[in-house]
């Protein structure tokens, strides 16, 4: 196939999703084009990588007063920032050239990813109808709004999430009918989007295409010894569920397994943590790293992960990253709802400060009993999350949406 695959943001190891769908694809033998922002020089660098991988690659600058910007401009009106973030007049032009010029090779579907991508999703859609256009929505940013608002540690991000919400909700009920087939992460982001789709709406199919892991990368065998008693939370530190995680690990659970193992080692590892983060490195039991080349050996070197997560929507790569290192996981319901790992055996949960210091004891007290969970959740990841397995499936949405052509009710 010849697949137009557009994403907001650079495909990296961080944004682990469109990275390992694109290459994924590719070495399966498809043709794609990637079209995408940069925003810093670091991102303008992974470019070589994905093309190395024999993707094709478009990179535009998207400075960050462009997004500022159009955010300025959307307050007034109806359509949410998150819609607006990303847009850029540029690509929007270079992706309707690419269609029109493709000659000998035309473009047999378009994949769009995120909420902030969808703009050039619906302007390909209007103008080259006979193209079928994927919506990838990864999560329901809605639902994720809902929880944020009550949720987040930060009253910016409350407040700005209160005066999205509602025009987010209703911008995201009408993209299901705007396009050949929608693509969400998990049971309940698809149940959250469905819930907001006008009743009168003819939507697209909405299907689950799960996040992976690179099995490769993550399983393979690194010469780390573990840490004795050492914890460690991972992710995007600048996200504000990620900075409220963190502070509820830092001020809820650890008071409590300090006091019976004042021994224990924190290691907070992720770009760009804000001041608030950064200053429990002050103690010496924590290690803030920022941004490092490789999480693998962070996750090698922990005795347990641990993903305290109070709201998020999607699977959490965190999780998935600890269990692919055979590193037992301790985590709130809500970081796996997404998941089919089996609680007790695969990974151990708590709601509760106190429970969640209860279960991270429980694992330094127990050896045996962190092998276990430690075995089984690599054993899930291995057998549910590979990337290999999740392309072969969105291989099957494609072939789908070119033979039918059209858009069909919601089963």
């Amino acid at each position: 196939m010849n697949i137009l695959f557009i994403v907001p943001y650079m495909p990296n190891l961080v944004r682990a999703r469109s990275y390992n769908l694109i290459r994924s694809l590719v070495s399966r033998g498809n043709h794609l084009t990637l079209l995408t922002l940069w925003t810093s020089e670091s991102e303008r660098a992974e470019v070589p990588s994905l093309e190395e991988a024999g993707v094709r690659v478009h990179a535009l600058p998207q400075p960050t007063w462009r997004s500022l910007w159009n955010c300025l401009v959307a307050l007034p009106g109806s359509t949410p920032l998150q819609a607006v973030f990303s847009w850029n007049p540029a690509l929007a032009a270079l992706s309707a050239r690419l269609v029109e010029c493709n000659g000998d090779h035309p473009i047999d579907v378009i994949h769009v990813e995120h909420l902030r991508g969808a703009r050039f999703g619906l302007k390909l859609k209007s103008r080259f109808s006979q193209i079928p256009v994927v919506w990838d929505s990864v999560d329901c940013i809605s639902y994720l709004f809902e929880q944020a608002a009550g949720q987040s540690r930060s009253r910016f991000g409350r407040l700005i999430t209160r005066l999205d919400l509602q025009r987010t909700k209703r911008y995201e009920g009408l993209l299901p009918g705007r396009f050949d087939h929608v693509l969400i992460t998990s049971a309940v982001d698809r149940q959250a989007l469905l819930s907001l789709i006008p009743d009168h709406n003819r939507a697209a199919p909405i299907s689950i295409l799960p996040n992976g892991v690179d099995w490769e990368y993550f399983a393979e065998e690194l010469v780390i010894d573990r840490e004795p008693a050492t914890l460690v939370l991972s992710g995007k530190m600048s996200y504000h569920a990620n900075v409220t995680m963190a502070l509820y690990l830092m001020d809820e659970i650890m008071p409590r397994v300090w006091n019976e193992r004042p021994d224990v080692r924190v290691l907070i590892v992720g770009k760009d943590p804000p001041a608030s983060i950064r200053a429990f490195g002050e103690d010496p039991r924590v290690e803030v790293t920022g941004t490092v080349d490789d999480i693998r050996p962070y996750l090698r070197r922990a005795s347990i992960a641990v993903v305290p997560l109070l709201y998020g929507a999607g699977s959490q790569f965190k999780v998935l990253e600890a269990m692919a290192c055979a590193t037992p996981v301790v985590a709130t319901p809500r970081a796996v709802l997404a998941l089919q790992a089996q609680p007790e055996q695969d990974i151990l949960l708590a709601e509760t400060p106190e429970g969640f210091a209860g279960q991270i004891l429980k694992l330094l007290e127990h050896p045996e009993l962190r092998e276990q969970i430690a075995r089984a959740g690599r054993r899930y990841v291995r057998e549910h999350h590979q990337w290999a397995k999740i392309a072969e499936r969105l291989e099957g949405v494609y072939h789908e949406v070119i033979s039918t052509g059209g858009k069909r009710s919601i089963q």
